[in-house]
């Protein structure tokens, strides 16, 4: 009996580049994300926003900002491992489209209690879109490529939200924001259904992977399938794992300012303004971060080398980061002009974003086989602070008659404090053989 004929081993064959479109769609994903948060902090602002349609007072507006804050915090791990048990590809679909129902809805609001609560549906619908893009990645990407291509993720959000408050101040001079809630909230059904129309959870499965970009991604073989029973106990046991979740924490109290309170600071700081005068000086904090994101995504090879380590390059970035952070937040509270304060705070944001791809590529390589269920927990901690952090501030401003230098000191204070946890980070040991 003649024996089967095996196929010539592939020698030449150039690797298919779709892993890539994967980068696209969480890029664009990424940037539709950031357009629907930072709407909401522009559509609150001005004479004819919602604040004061509705007549909010500023602890009022604090709970609005918060409640989508916590419902992102406690739907962020479930839906981060339901992307680890079902695969990125369902979840992802149920995400994008929840949240894009409730953008829309949020234009028929009409009151601070139908407010707060589509606010807080629209984040447990948001939540976990992120760890399902990270878990995508741990399939997708090669290991070297993960901390650049969270860079450049994260650069598109930051910018996306850069742009938003000078095209809102543009859509909202044709329309109300009442309008503009349901025509950004649009954009992301289109997104939903081309996604899943193309990406598979695993690339063996796509028509589009070739034999030698299969090779490429082989050590990826074993993360592409069901994961669904958490090592839950290795997990709430590990300290690298509980230093992941506090220096997120103290990384996301002072970004949320630029989502949620910079316009209204803005405002009250500078009220000679134009409208488009402020919407320019909002678009500096987030373009900036953008810039930290995409540096240290491209740079980070390079410390890699120099350090003879990513474990040691990971610390030492995100140790820049921090400290970098404090002092340029606490540089930018003593200045008056709007442009040395836009500059420095636009510093602070630089480096608040030279820790995020680090810290998203730990999730990758902690978690393993669990990235998406690691990766949800450290944004739900990210998002508790998200909403501590409005809410805190709402306060500080009603007690302080709206001057904001305690509410800064408090950010610079948490920067400093994220200092202390890299130290004793293990970025690069999976979870599944950590002690």
């Amino acid at each position: 009996m003649a024996s089967e004929v095996q196929p010539a081993p592939i020698t030449n064959q150039k690797p298919s580049r779709a892993r890539y479109w994967v980068v696209v769609f969480a890029v664009a994903l990424a940037i539709l994300s950031y357009i629907d948060r930072v709407l909401m902090s522009q559509a609150m602002a001005g004479p004819k926003g919602i604040a004061a349609e509705l007549h909010l007072q500023p602890w009022e507006r604090g709970y609005v900002f918060g409640a989508f804050a916590i419902a992102y915090a406690l739907f962020e791990m479930p839906s981060g491992w339901l992307g680890d048990w079902l695969g990125p590809r369902k979840v992802l679909l149920r995400i994008v489209i929840w949240w894009s129902s409730f953008t829309a809805i949020t234009g028929a609001v009409w009151s601070f209690s139908s407010l707060v609560t589509v606010q807080f549906m629209f984040g447990a619908g948001e939540a976990g879109g992120f760890p399902n893009l990270t878990r995508a990645f741990s399939t997708w990407l090669q290991k070297h490529e993960r901390t650049k291509m969270q860079g450049i993720m994260w650069t598109a959000a930051r910018w996306a939200g850069a742009v938003t408050p000078l095209l809102v101040v543009q859509v909202l001079k044709f329309t109300t924001w009442r309008f503009a809630f349901p025509l950004f909230g649009s954009l992301g059904v289109i997104w939903a259904v081309l996604f899943f129309r193309w990406y598979r959870d695993r690339p063996e499965d796509h028509k589009s992977v070739n034999a030698a970009e299969l090779e490429l991604l082989k050590e990826n073989r074993g993360l592409s399938g069901s994961h669904g029973n958490v090592p839950w106990r290795k997990l709430i046991g590990s300290r690298t794992i509980w230093l992941l979740w506090a220096q997120y924490f103290c990384l996301s109290y002072p970004w949320y300012f630029y989502i949620t309170w910079l316009p209204q600071f803005l405002r009250s700081r500078y009220p000679l303004m134009s409208d488009d005068q402020r919407a320019f000086l909002a678009f500096v904090p987030l373009f900036c971060g953008g810039l930290g994101s995409l540096s240290c995504g491209l740079i980070a090879p390079r410390v890699e080398r120099w350090t003879g380590s990513i474990a040691r390059a990971r610390r030492l970035l995100a140790i820049t980061g921090f400290l970098g952070a404090a002092v340029a937040l606490c540089i930018t509270i003593q200045m008056r002009g709007p442009l040395m304060m836009i500059s420095f705070l636009g510093l602070t944001s630089f480096f608040n974003d030279l820790v995020m791809p680090g810290s998203w590529a730990t999730c990758m390589d902690v978690g393993h086989r669990f990235a998406g269920t690691v990766a949800g927990s450290m944004n739900m901690m990210g998002n508790i602070a998200g909403f501590v952090a409005p809410v805190v501030g709402g306060y500080i401003l009603q007690s302080t008659h709206g001057h904001y230098e305690i509410f800064l000191y408090s950010m610079a204070g948490m920067y400093l404090l994220g200092v202390l946890c890299w130290p004793f980070i293990n970025p690069t040991e999976p979870l599944e053989i950590s002690i």
